[in-house]
């Protein structure tokens, strides 16, 4: 048993706002190695505003879990964005490795918030260009 071990607490203000972002949303650390806390694994919060949706992107290797907080989120998943799926709060969402995929915010007036946990302790966010899926609508 280690004797030099300790528990970090980490408070909204001392988030990492630096963090590997896609467009249309923000990504804020809240465990990770810039906030000299050595852990196996990332964790962090994560929200995309009221009508809003991110870029096409993936996680490289990493899996994600995520805890919905708030809001409602349509996930697009696949190589043209094809599948669909809505997470509301209270819902967990796991997103495999290299899985190619965006997140869209239906509201018009409430952002969507989650709790996110990657599987290693450096974030990896690999954006697509603009024209890897043709344009989605956003359905309601």
């Amino acid at each position: 048993m280690s004797t030099s071990a300790t528990i970090n607490i980490v408070s909204p203000a001392q988030f990492d706002r630096g963090t590997a972002q896609t467009p249309g949303c923000e990504r804020h650390a809240a465990i990770a190695p810039e906030l000299n806390i050595a852990s196996a694994i990332w964790g962090g919060l994560f929200e995309v505003g009221p009508g809003s949706q991110t870029g096409v992107h993936h996680h490289g290797e990493q899996e994600t879990i995520a805890y919905v907080l708030s809001g409602i989120c349509e996930i697009r998943w696949g190589e043209r964005g094809e599948t669909v799926a809505k997470a509301m709060a209270g819902d967990f969402i796991h997103v495999p490795a290299l899985l190619l995929h965006m997140e869209i915010n239906p509201s018009k007036q409430e952002p969507f918030r989650w709790i996110v946990v990657r599987s290693t302790a450096m974030p990896i966010v690999i954006n697509l260009p603009d024209e890897a899926w043709p344009t989605l609508p956003v359905r309601s």
